[in-house]
């Protein structure tokens, strides 16, 4: 006997067999649903005072009846949201409304995340017979931002939309943007930011800079989120409404993920995931992810692993008890080391495999030092923020062919090269990797062995982009990591590149009040007065104690 789903406590043993006995009606394919169905349905709601519905398939046949309360209707487990990005579900729900009221919140919620083929509230008049009729399907990505169409009709006998026809202009139209789509083969993101201090505009840069790291990762970006709030929400770090629509939004564009700018914890992140049925990527991720795919040399490798292992560790989490082994002998029945505990041992085994390596290259990194600092050779290491035109420096002033691109983290790779001065001397300039804003602190640790070419340094070049209306900010971020890195009281000269896109007057002021060198390394412009600079700053007798104020 088929089963009645939903809230069955208090109703009569008449009323559950007439309700079993719904499932032996049937509806023609081509209608909504029938005028015999929905007054057995508004007469059990009139007499139960509760809201009745049914899950009803493409042949006509009933799958499930389902029971509510007088306000809403809970439908049971009919599979996974997100069943398809093409396909709707197969099934529509018609269900009844006591007073007649239209569709809901969560009916047309249901209709979206379930992919439902439609969902129909037949109103109860009076003495249980059936009233107006409201219902709604899902259309296509459009301009308007629409996700469905309601629509709504006098009764259960006015003139029914013909539901196969309908149903398969969706389909076909569905299917031809999911084709449009995978020519460019990419994943789709919408990515989201929550501004909880109040500086709306700071939050607004941070989310501009995600943008671009998304870009930079290969991620199509199709929408961005912004809200501002007191606290985060401790589930979900935004409001259960906001993540909603978020829901919603990502079902319609048949986006892949969502990625957050600010660290989920790993709390937040599995709740998030599972509300949403998407992938989900916070800011430190994605770095991470673009570091994997940037990292050239074995070296680089190693450390995005590392950092990577760091970072997962803690969201390891256990999916199915049934991978536990058991243990034998006395006191040691049950559970042995489940699955969940082996994983996260071999991932201490092999971060501990890796920071070993890891120091194995810092020890031969310091033998290279060693070796350079006995011919007496001063180093010049290359800092700034990412994407400010370190590696374009180092190619302009070293005739180096380091790649050099418009995106964030383009090189990983510390690189060497060797300049002479006008006074015929020679330094060796090291370009390293770029800093950003919150940049992971396992990243840091892992590329230690890298940054520490810049303790060697006998001046830093601090590269700056001028031109951008956030360059205060990534001078503090830059600044702020030099501190903990113990760098701080190093020389560091100030490098103003891109100079060429601001004001002439923009730029006086700037080296008035800032100090320094404005340059422009893609047209190789101010590259004589920079390189006068350093040689004074690294050679003149005295001028290192007075390079703090450069």
């Amino acid at each position: 006997m088929k089963e009645i789903y939903g809230n069955t406590l208090g109703l009569k043993p008449s009323e559950q067999h007439r309700l079993r006995n719904t499932y032996r009606r049937r509806v023609a394919p081509h209608e909504i649903v029938s005028p015999e169905l929905a007054r057995h349905l508004t007469e059990l709601s009139s007499e139960t005072n509760r809201q009745v519905g049914v899950l009803i398939n493409r042949k006509g046949e009933i799958e499930y009846v389902v029971v509510g309360n007088a306000h809403k209707l809970e439908l049971p487990d009919i599979g996974r949201a997100r069943a398809g990005q093409v396909r709707l579900r197969g099934l529509r729900l018609v269900h009844t409304h006591l007073k007649s009221e239209p569709l809901t919140k969560d009916d047309l919620t249901d209709l979206a995340l379930l992919r439902l083929d439609l969902v129909a509230a037949v109103g109860v008049g009076r003495e249980g017979l059936p009233g107006v009729l409201h219902y709604a399907h899902l259309v296509p990505e459009n301009g308007a931002n629409e996700f469905w169409r309601v629509s709504t009709l006098p009764g259960v006998h006015a003139d029914q939309p013909d539901l196969v026809d309908t149903l398969e202009a969706l389909e076909e139209e569905l299917n031809r943007k999911a084709a449009a789509r995978a020519v460019g083969g990419r994943e789709r993101a919408i990515l989201v930011a929550v501004c909880l201090d109040g500086n709306r505009g700071r939050a607004e840069a941070s989310l501009a800079e995600l943008k671009e790291l998304a870009r930079t990762a290969g991620v199509e970006v199709l929408d961005s989120v912004l809200q501002v709030r007191r606290d985060p929400d401790p589930r979900y770090l935004i409001g259960r409404g906001k993540l909603e629509d978020l829901n919603l939004r990502s079902m319609q564009s048949m986006v892949d993920l969502l990625i957050f700018d600010k660290d989920l914890t790993p709390s937040q992140g599995r709740h998030i995931s599972e509300a949403t049925s998407l992938k989900v990527l916070d800011r430190t991720q994605l770095i991470l992810d673009i570091f994997a795919q940037r990292a050239q040399s074995s070296e680089g490798k190693l450390q995005v692993e590392l950092a990577q292992l760091k970072y997962r560790l803690p969201r390891l989490v256990q999916s199915d008890d049934s991978l536990s082994r058991l243990a034998g002998g006395i006191g040691g029945r049950g559970p042995g080391e489940t699955k969940l505990e082996i994983d996260r041992r071999r991932v201490r085994e092999r971060i501990t495999h890796l920071e070993k390596r890891i120091d194995a290259i810092s020890r031969e990194r310091s033998v290279r030092r060693a070796q350079r600092n006995r011919r007496e050779l001063p180093v010049i290491s290359i800092v700034g923020y990412t994407n400010a035109g370190k590696s374009t420096l180092l190619n302009a002033i070293t005739n180096a062919q380091v790649l050099a691109e418009n995106k964030l983290f383009a090189t990983l790779d510390p690189t060497s090269r060797r300049l002479r001065f006008p006074r015929e001397r020679e330094v060796i300039i090291t370009d390293t990797v770029g800093f950003i804003r919150d940049l992971p602190k396992d990243l840091v640790a892992a590329f230690r062995a890298t940054l520490e070419e810049l303790y060697d340094a006998s001046l830093l070049l601090h590269v700056v982009d001028a031109a951008d209306v956030a360059r205060d900010e990534q001078v503090e971020a830059v600044e702020g990591i030099l501190g903990s890195l113990g760098l701080m009281e190093k020389p560091r000269l100030m490098v103003w590149n891109k100079a060429d896109m601001m004001s002439t007057e923009d730029v006086e002021s700037l080296l008035r009040s800032r100090g320094g060198v404005a340059i422009s390394a893609e047209k190789r412009e101010g590259l004589a007065a920079l390189l006068t600079k350093a040689d004074t700053t690294l050679f003149a007798e005295g001028a290192s104690e007075a390079l703090g104020a450069l």
